[in-house]
């Protein structure tokens, strides 16, 4: 995963206005987020309520500091709510290298979920209204990485404990209110590891396949569509030995890139390729939430499919599938 928008305050957001996208209104996420998806509105009570018609985009600045900022940016770029927590303790593993852990923030339909130091998830409403939502493990050298289900009530966590060797990890799944229904769904130990991405729906869980360690490359290599009751693998995205994953998934997909990134893949949530594009080179790849345009950054810039090519423009996320944010200037 390349979650470049933790890294900016200060976002650009351009309308691509790009042939044969709908009209813009209420963006239902059911997918895996990309910490940029459509957000509708919530109150501050358990239950999320009716969405409103609009799409808004989620960035958070980097826990690296003692302190971070989770943002809900309209497709004006106007910031609509904020709020901030203690960032989680860095943790180290194997060879003294930094454990490679994803934002501690997640997106229902209709909120933002962020993590604090002591483990208190907390959510954030495009309103502004904040929340406690529960509590996840903490400890030294442990981390607790989380993803709430679209209809806001179960979340799914991976705890990891790590060591000289890897990580050790245990995957469970409870209702968000209260924490009943809880299930331990899986283990595992040793160099790789899993992070909760998101849901696909209210039935299908995301994870993603990881070097728990910043020494091993870092980032997710695999997208791996599991049943939320057993960790059963339903579907495997991308592949860590030939297509590697090349960016956050949406509603509409994920892209890998092959070892010689000579092409990436357009990848559906069933494993089905749906088409592919040619590369002069690596490139981070955004698919938008309808998956029919892919951004693709590189230093120069950014070449949208089916569109065109940006001079100094980074893209870091889609807000809906005609707006995407920046953290520069296009030329």
């Amino acid at each position: 995963m390349i979650p470049a928008i933790k890294r900016y305050k200060t976002l650009v957001v351009v309308a691509l206005l790009l042939t044969g996208c709908g009209s813009q209104g209420t963006q239902t996420f059911t997918s895996p987020t990309a910490r940029a998806s459509s957000l509708p509105s919530s109150g501050p009570s358990a239950s999320a309520a009716p969405p409103l018609t609009g799409a808004f985009g989620v960035v958070a600045t980097s826990p690296a500091t003692d302190n971070y900022t989770v943002s809900v940016i309209g497709v004006d770029g106007k910031v609509v709510g904020s709020a901030q927590a203690s960032s989680p303790a860095q943790v180290t593993c194997a060879g003294g290298f930094p454990a490679d852990v994803p934002l501690p923030v997640s997106t229902s339909n209709s909120r933002v979920y962020y993590m604090d130091a002591q483990g208190v998830v907390r959510f954030l409403t495009v309103q502004g209204e904040t929340g406690r939502a529960t509590t996840v493990p903490t400890g030294s050298g442990r981390r607790s990485t989380f993803a709430v289900s679209p209809d806001d009530q179960r979340i799914a966590v991976i705890v990891s404990d790590f060591n000289p060797s890897g990580a050790a990890q245990k995957l469970y799944v409870e209702d968000l209110n209260g924490g009943g229904n809880h299930l331990d769904i899986f283990t595992s130990s040793g160099a790789s590891g899993l992070w909760p991405i998101g849901w696909h729906g209210n039935d299908n869980l995301v994870v993603a396949l990881v070097p728990v360690c910043v020494g091993g490359g870092g980032g997710p290599q695999e997208f791996h569509v599991v049943d939320p009751a057993s960790a059963t693998r339903r579907f495997t995205i991308g592949s860590f030995s030939t297509c590697p994953i090349a960016g956050p998934p949406s509603r509409g997909g994920a892209v890998c890139e092959n070892a010689a990134h000579t092409q990436a893949n357009v990848i559906n949530w069933s494993a089905v390729t749906i088409r592919s594009i040619s590369l002069q080179g690596a490139a981070a790849a955004y698919i938008s939430p309808d998956g029919n345009h892919v951004a693709l950054v590189t230093g120069p810039g950014t070449a949208v499919e089916g569109y065109k090519t940006f001079g100094g423009l980074h893209v870091c996320g889609w807000i809906d599938d005609t707006h995407v944010m920046s953290a520069g200037q296009a030329n």
